[in-house]
């Protein structure tokens, strides 16, 4: 993070990334020296309210975040910015955009937790629209006109206020990771009758093992009475609303997932937190294991990205094939759309052991509805990109084996643009089971 002082003293001349959090109530004038250079800026965890009408200026900026900020109306003027693809205002005030606000070239808008009733019908004209969040608002609708975003792979419309989910979404060609929970149309379950609790009493903490977007997880020793001491996981929820909805919602699909050899598995729900904190108690998983993948880049923007020396062998990916398709069948057969099936959510050991996590964007849904069979093939084309992902790293690239024949045509099966005429996951895991290597 760079400093007012150096932008002020000339310091930051030629710079291509600024990051500025101290209190900033305008955007100051200084920044247009940088207008030649800038690409990427962040003003986030500021007290900014608008933009300066001139703020087009910085004519090279790509990527702007203005999170956690004051903004109460989206700024008109970033329509004018000609190479600005990435914007975020996540954490504000806004309660209005108006109509072609939003620059025609935006891939990743992130608009979660704001006070937004309506969308632009604007937005329909955003056709290289990717990735889009949009969670925590008071959305009662989403304009038809979202239909001409074809591009569109990554939603993020839970806790909002939708009445249903518009049929021309679920027919989207390039829809991949869709997150509804938390809306009034959306199904309930009380799942005290599926999980038993666990005193707090009985959890002694030790040391945190990470914290993401909706909670706290936590190495623990529980000493149930008369039993031996066992060393799990605990996870505490924070409560707030995430970019993929509220974690009460992922703490029900966590809880509905039940018990399968490729998911962590569920011990108790938490009773008697002094504070009244919700949360769950897991196995713990061995430091064995580590992620598949890594998030998405600015490049990329919904597809994951790998470490360069990272690379699989064909026997590796029909292995993690199979795991994910086994345990995605396992969820829709449960009701439960992941929302969120990508390398980076995906745990493996050197021997391909498989273990796929993180219930955040998880959404439920009646299995025996006509939207059901959207919904799961949705997450068929999330699931193609991760094998394609895979076999891009494949050791094998020049001696392809039957087996990878196999997955490669499998690939285009799974991403193919009418929705209906992908395979489920009950199709596809016999096609791997008969694989040969």
């Amino acid at each position: 993070m760079q400093t007012l002082e150096q932008l002020l003293s000339g310091k930051l001349i030629g710079t291509k990334q600024l990051t500025l959090a101290c209190g900033l109530n305008s955007v100051p004038e200084a920044i247009y020296t940088l207008a030649d250079t800038l690409e990427i800026l962040d003003l986030s965890n500021n007290q900014l309210s608008n933009l300066p009408s001139d703020f087009a200026k910085l004519h090279q900026l790509r990527i702007l975040f203005l999170s956690n900020n004051q903004f109460t109306v989206f700024p008109e003027v970033l329509a004018q910015c000609p190479k600005l693809t990435v914007i975020g205002f996540k954490q504000n005030q806004i309660n209005h955009i108006a109509e072609d606000a939003i620059p025609l070239q935006t891939r990743w808008l992130i608009l979660t937790d704001n006070h937004l009733k309506a969308l632009p019908k604007s937005i329909g004209k955003c056709t290289q629209l990717e990735k889009f969040p949009v969670a925590g608002n008071q959305l009662t609708h989403l304009p038809d006109e979202m239909a001409n975003c074809k591009n569109l792979a990554l939603l993020r419309i839970s806790a909002n206020q939708l009445s249903d989910l518009p049929e021309w979404l679920l027919a989207m060609p390039k829809l991949s990771w869709l997150a509804f929970s938390g809306n009034p149309f959306c199904k309930k379950i009380d799942d005290r009758l599926l999980l038993d609790g666990i005193d707090w009493q009985q959890l002694t903490l030790t040391h945190q093992l990470g914290e993401g977007a909706s909670g706290i997880i936590s190495k623990a020793i529980w000493q149930a009475q008369n039993e031996v001491p066992k060393e799990v996981a605990v996870k505490l929820f924070k409560g707030a609303v995430t970019s993929d909805g509220y974690p009460e919602d992922e703490m029900h699909a966590c809880i509905l997932a039940g018990n399968h050899p490729h998911l962590v598995k569920v011990l108790g729900r938490i009773d008697h937190h002094p504070q009244q904190k919700q949360g769950l108690v897991f196995d713990l998983i061995t430091n064995t294991f580590y992620n598949l993948g890594l998030p998405p880049s600015f490049d990329t923007c919904s597809r994951d990205v790998f470490l360069p020396n990272i690379h699989f062998t064909v026997a590796q990916i029909l292995a993690i094939a199979k795991a994910i398709a086994s345990v995605a069948a396992h969820l829709h057969g449960k009701g439960i759309m992941h929302g969120d099936l990508y390398a980076h959510n995906t745990l493996i050991t050197a021997q391909h052991d498989t273990i796929f996590s993180d219930f955040g964007a998880a959404s439920l849904y009646e299995i025996t509805t006509p939207q059901a069979a959207y919904l799961q093939r949705i997450e068929v084309r999330a699931y193609g990109c991760l094998l394609d992902d895979l076999l891009q790293n494949c050791t094998e690239q020049h001696h392809l084996s039957d087996a990878a024949i196999v997955l490669k045509a499998l690939v285009p099966l799974c991403m193919q643009p009418t929705v209906l005429q992908r395979p489920s996951f009950e199709d596809i895991l016999p096609l791997l089971e008969e694989i040969a290597l």
